[in-house]
């Protein structure tokens, strides 16, 4: 695993965030930043849409990593500040679990920042990963 602290990454991702308000749709008020297997850095921010076809920050930072042609995740965080400026860290939606296994299947070993002094592997936050075993014939 990468040696970046959990508190390192969360003020990464502190950084990246740029709320910006448009017709009553947040854009930037979430961040990711990722590591990968390889220590590169990608940074991402989620963008609300009406019409569905926005996207959280994990997916922003996961597609600038694909873009520079890596797959593998050592460590991903996401963050968000509320209107009294209290930061927090937000665990992955169960969309963002399965698009970070299915970008490279050894992301079920990313670990994934829950806080300063808390995470947890992919695989343990999406335990029934494997497509099922057929029921046997009656």
């Amino acid at each position: 695993m990468d040696s970046t602290s959990n508190s390192e990454l969360i003020n990464a991702a502190q950084g990246v965030l740029n709320p910006h308000t448009v017709g009553g749709r947040l854009f930037g008020n979430v961040a990711s930043v990722l590591i990968t297997a390889t220590g590169h850095r990608f940074s991402g921010v989620c963008i609300d849409t009406g019409s569905g076809t926005g996207f959280c920050a994990e997916h922003s930072a996961i597609a600038a990593m694909v873009t520079a042609g890596q797959y593998q995740i050592a460590k991903i965080v996401a963050v968000w500040r509320d209107g009294d400026g209290l930061l927090y860290v937000l665990p992955p939606c169960g969309r963002c679990r399965e698009f970070i296994r299915q970008v490279d299947p050894a992301n079920l070993d990313t670990e994934v920042i829950l806080g300063s002094d808390r995470s947890a592997l992919l695989g343990e936050l999406l335990p029934a990963h494997d497509w099922p075993e057929p029921l046997a014939s009656a």
